[in-house]
């Protein structure tokens, strides 16, 4: 498999920056919002933005970290690790994850949230968007459009398990 880096990590920071000042421009009530990670890279996403918002806002907003397995359409997972320590209630959620492709990771999250309580508004914020949806899902802050064929893949690379910050291109030729 051939990879190819089209996202160094001064790229990748310089995304992640344009998010959270696109989030601190559209959420007048910051004090509302709740960002949830989708496990595992849009976790860390998730508290990188929660980072850049402290550090530009002051504001501690919470964290959670959403497992969507067990709400799945196309596999089961007996264990629950979903971590979201704050009612959600009534609050403006930030999904972050790192790619979004067909929609259906986002489908479960959704599923997953409407578990633990009802949302104001559920707005969504992804490091890459591949295209190819098979479920009506878009993003509401997206660090970078990067189309692609069916057979490729996107590989994002962060520090915090990776051990460097890129994002890749794979294809078979």
């Amino acid at each position: 498999m051939k990879q190819k880096e089209i996202i160094d990590e001064i790229t990748m920071k310089r995304a992640i920056t344009r998010i959270t000042y696109e989030i601190i421009e559209r959420n007048k009530e910051m004090d509302q919002l709740v960002l949830v990670g989708i496990k595992t890279r849009g976790v860390f996403l998730a508290q990188r933005i929660q980072e850049r918002l402290k550090q530009l806002e002051g504001l501690s907003i919470p964290l959670g970290e959403m497992d969507t397995k067990p709400f799945r359409d196309d596999r089961q997972a007996d264990v629950d690790t979903t971590e979201i320590n704050v009612d959600i209630t009534d609050k403006d959620i930030i999904l972050v994850d790192d790619v979004l492709y067909t929609g259906r990771t986002i489908r479960a999250a959704i599923d997953g949230l409407v578990k633990l309580g009802r949302p104001a508004r559920v707005q969504l914020a992804v490091l890459v968007d591949r295209g190819h949806r098979e479920l009506p899902i878009r993003a509401d802050y997206i660090g970078k459009n990067i189309p692609t064929a069916k057979e490729e893949e996107i590989i994002v690379q962060m520090n915090e398990c990776d051990g460097s910050d890129s994002i890749l291109i794979a294809s078979e030729l």
